[in-house]
């Protein structure tokens, strides 16, 4: 349960990080790490079609210069998109300045006041400076749908366990996700309909959020 929905004391680590929405409302908000990439992009935005569900994308910029036509369909259909970094760097294995330097970088690609740290870790310093100019965004369901020890079920069953009002959901458009993604993304989105939750995205202006 620490990394699926993590407790709060873990939380305390970012106080100033989005981690969950309105607690009151019954509403998810579903988010997709690390792409785009073809082999599995085009395939999230049709099934989020099949439901009506919007989304935002955390997108790695290298992607974005690889796959402009990708980032181009995501906005075209609705979705938001988050900066994750131009190079997916994880902040413990790097100095300060080079990821601010990344992350700028991916900005002038993406252009979006909202930022998710690759593997959900920042440095204080970091983190610090980060949230000077973006909102950070962590998560309060992690599908674990990169995991090769997960089933396509289990993805599901996560969903189902830990999804309450508020969450904001975390899959992977990844090649380590889509071959669980085929089938646990149309069966978690049914699951969450069928339970009355609204599939929501954050607001264009992120003081909205605070």
């Amino acid at each position: 349960m620490l990394i699926e929905q993590p407790a709060r004391w873990l939380r305390i680590f970012y106080p100033h990080a989005l981690w969950r929405m309105d607690k009151n409302d019954h509403s998810v908000y579903l988010t997709f790490d690390d792409g785009p990439i073809p082999e599995a992009t085009p395939f999230i935005l049709d099934t989020l079609d099949q439901f009506g569900a919007k989304a935002m994308f955390f997108m790695v910029a290298d992607n974005v210069r690889k796959h402009p036509e990708l980032y181009e369909e995501v906005i075209r259909r609705g979705h938001k998109v988050g900066n994750h970094t131009y190079h997916h760097l994880g902040s413990f294995r790097h100095w300060a300045l080079t990821y601010a330097v990344d992350v700028t970088k991916a900005d002038a690609l993406l252009h979006t006041p909202y930022f998710r740290p690759p593997h959900g870790w920042l440095r204080h310093t970091v983190y610090w400076w980060t949230k000077q100019y973006y909102r950070v965004v962590m998560w309060d369901l992690v599908t674990r749908d990169y995991s090769n020890l997960l089933t396509a079920k289990d993805v599901v069953n996560n969903v189902k366990k830990y999804a309450r009002n508020g969450s904001i959901i975390t899959f992977h458009d990844s090649l380590k996700s889509i071959d669980k993604l085929r089938t646990a993304l149309p069966e978690s989105l049914q699951w969450l309909k069928d339970q009355g939750y609204e599939f929501k995205v954050f607001p264009d202006n992120p003081d909205e959020t605070r």
